[in-house]
C-alpha cells in the first residue's frame, strides 16, 4: 500500500524527533566523550563543553546514514582541546560522521587517525572535518597531524594545521579517495602538508594556504609498502589529482610528482620556494605493475622564485617527464632582470617569462594581483577550476595564478558601497584568522581588530574589491584575549568578537 503524504511527514518528523543531543563535559550528562558515544545513534549530536580532555580515545564503527549524520562539535565554554595521547582519536570503521571546532595537540603518534580497520574491502567512508586544529605534534618522526587510510567520500574544510612533526604530514592519506580539502591553513610541517599515496585517487585540493609547508608541501603520490595499497591491485601511488587556486609559501619543493599519473596543478601561486619549484620522481618501481610518473600537467601558475634554488625541476629516473604538459606559467625571477627561464622537461607553452605579477602585499599573505598585472586574462581556459583563491569566479579567460584579476561577479544597483554576511574563523584562533564577508559593491573595505580597551592592534589594508565574496586572511601576533574585528566599507560596519589563545 502507498504511503500518504501525511504519513511520510510523521515519519520524517519522528526521525527528526529522536534525534538526541549528548553533552559532554565537567558538570553536563557524559563526563567523556566515550562515554557519550556508547549511546549515540544516527542523528545525534555529541555537544562538548569547553576544556581540555585527554586524547588517547578509541572510537570502532561510530556509524551515521545517509539521512541522518553523527556530529561531533565544540559547545559553550571556550576551545575544546583533546590532549596528548598516541592519537587524541582513532576513529575505526566511521560512516556518516562530522566533527566540528575541535582542537588536537602534543600528539605522540598521529593527532588524529581515521581508517578502515584493515578491511580494505568496507572503506571508512562519508566523513567531514570542519573549523578543527591540528598542531603542535610531541613527536619528531613519521607522526601525521591527520592521518587517514582507507577513507572514500570525505572533506576536510576550514582547518588548521601548525607545527607538525619533523618527518610527518599535515594531512596523509593512504589508500583514499574522492576526497575535497578546501579552504584550509598549512604552517610549519615537517615532511609535507599534504601527502597523497598507496593508490589514492579522485582527490580535489583547492583554495588552502601553505606556508613554510615542509620538504614537499604537496606530495602527490609518495612510497607505500605493497601490502596497504587500497585497492591491492592499484598501478599508482596517486591518481587523478586537482591542485586548484592554491598559494604556496616557501617550501623546500612546493610539488611533487611521484608515481603519480593524471594529476593536474592549476592556477595556483607559488612564492618563493627554497631549491626547487617541482620534482617527478618515481619511488615505488615495479615496471610490471606500476606505471612510470607521467601523463601530469602544470598550468595557469604563477612562480615568483629567486635565485636560490638549485633547479626549477628535479627529475629522477623511471619517470615520463615527456609526458608532461606545461602550459600559460608566469615564471618571475625578483633577483635576476637577465634570467633566461625555468628549467623543465616539456615546452610551456604561452607562458609569461620574467614579468613582475605585481602581487598586492606577500609579506601580509595578499596575493591578489591588479586589473593591470602581466598575469591578468593571460591563462588557458579550461573548465576546471571555476573558482579562484577567494571564492570569485574565473574570467574567461582566466587570469595566471590564484587570484583573479577581473573576478566574475553581479554588481548590486545599490548607491553606496555595503557589505554583509561577515564570517571568521577558526574561532578562538592562534596565529591566523580567516575573514569572510560579501560585498554589495566594488569598494575599497578596511579590516582592523581592536583591543577590549578600544586601542587599534591590527589593521589589515585591502586593496580594491568587485562585489561578491570576499576571503581574507589576516595574520595574528597577540597575547591570549578577546579582540573585536572590525570591517568597514563606505557606512556599513560588522563586528565580530574574537578569541585569541
Amino acid at each position: 500500500m502507498k504511503k500518504t503524504l501525511s504519513t511520510l511527514l510523521f515519519l520524517s518528523l519522528s526521525l527528526i524527533l529522536t534525534a538526541a543531543t549528548h553533552h559532554v563535559g565537567t558538570g553536563q550528562a557524559y563526563p567523556t566523550l566515550s562515554a557519550a558515544v556508547a549511546i549515540t545513534q544516527p542523528g545525534d549530536t555529541i555537544l562538548i563543553h569547553g576544556g581540555t580532555y585527554a586524547g588517547g580515545l578509541s572510537i570502532t564503527n561510530l556509524k551515521g546514514t545517509a539521512g541522518q549524520w553523527i556530529t561531533i562539535q565544540n559547545g559553550p565554554g571556550g576551545p575544546v582541546i583533546f590532549e596528548g595521547g598516541g592519537n587524541a582519536i582513532q576513529f575505526v570503521e566511521p560512516a556518516y560522521l562530522h566533527i566540528i571546532g575541535l582542537i588536537f595537540q602534543h600528539q605522540t603518534g598521529n593527532g588524529v587517525n581515521t581508517d578502515d580497520g584493515g578491511t580494505y574491502a568496507t572503506p571508512a567512508h562519508h566523513v567531514v572535518f570542519e573549523n578543527c586544529v591540528f598542531r603542535d605534534m610531541s613527536a619528531n618522526g613519521n607522526n601525521d597531524l591527520l592521518k587517514l587510510s582507507g577513507l572514500d567520500f570525505f572533506e576536510i574544510r576550514n582547518c588548521e594545521f601548525v607545527n607538525g612533526s619533523a618527518g610527518g604530514s599535515g594531512i596523509d592519506m593512504v589508500g583514499c579517495h574522492h576526497g575535497i580539502i578546501q579552504g584550509n591553513y598549512f604552517e610549519n610541517l615537517g615532511s609535507n602538508s599534504i601527502q597523497c599515496k598507496g593508490g589514492t585517487e579522485h582527490i580535489r585540493i583547492e583554495g588552502n594556504f601553505f606556508k613554510n609547508g615542509g620538504q614537499r608541501t604537496l606530495n602527490l603520490g609518495g612510497s607505500t609498502g605493497l601490502q596497504f595499497f587500497r585497492p591491492d591491485t592499484a598501478h599508482f601511488e596517486a591518481a587523478c589529482i586537482q591542485v586548484y587556486s592554491n598559494i604556496i609559501v616557501g617550501s623546500w619543493a612546493p610539488i611533487a610528482y611521484v608515481g603519480a599519473v593524471e594529476v593536474e596543478v592549476v592556477n595556483n601561486t607559488i612564492y618563493r620556494p627554497q631549491n626547487w619549484v617541482i620534482r617527478i620522481l618515481q619511488e615505488t618501481v615495479d615496471p610490471s605493475r606500476f606505471l612510470e610518473c607521467g601523463n601530469n600537467s602544470f598550468r595557469n601558475n604563477i612562480v615568483f622564485l629567486g635565485n636560490n634554488l638549485s633547479t626549477e625541476t628535479n627529475i629522477g629516473p623511471n619517470t615520463r617527464p615527456e609526458s608532461f604538459v606545461f602550459s600559460n606559467n608566469l615564471w618571475y625571477n625578483i633577483d635576476d632582470s637577465n634570467w633566461s627561464g625555468p628549467f623543465i622537461p616539456v615546452v610551456d607553452s604561452n607562458n609569461i617569462l620574467n614579468a613582475d605579477p605585481l602581487l598586492f602585499w606577500p609579506d601580509q599573505n595578499d596575493f591578489s594581483i591588479p586589473t593591470h598585472s602581466p598575469a591578468a586574462g593571460a591563462g588557458l581556459a579550461l573548465s576546471e577550476p571555476s573558482l579562484d583563491f577567494s571564492g570569485h569566479g574565473f574570467a574567461i579567460p582566466p587570469s595566471i595564478g590564484a587570484m583573479e584579476a577581473n573576478p566574475v561577479s553581479a554588481l548590486n544597483e545599490l548607491g553606496e558601497a555595503a557589505l554583509q554576511h561577515l564570517k571568521v574563523y577558526p574561532n578562538p584562533a592562534s596565529n591566523h584568522l580567516w575573514v569572510e564577508y560579501e560585498l554589495l559593491e566594488p569598494t575599497k573595505p578596511i579590516v582592523e581588530l581592536y583591543d577590549l580597551m578600544g586601542r587599534r592592534v591590527s589593521v589589515l589594508p585591502t586593496a580594491w574589491q568587485t562585489a561578491g565574496l570576499q576571503r581574507l586572511l589576516l595574520p595574528l601576533n597577540l597575547t591570549k584575549g578577546i579582540y573585536f574585528l572590525r570591517v568597514s566599507s563606505g557606512k556599513t560596519v560588522a563586528v565580530q568578537n574574537i578569541l585569541v589563545h
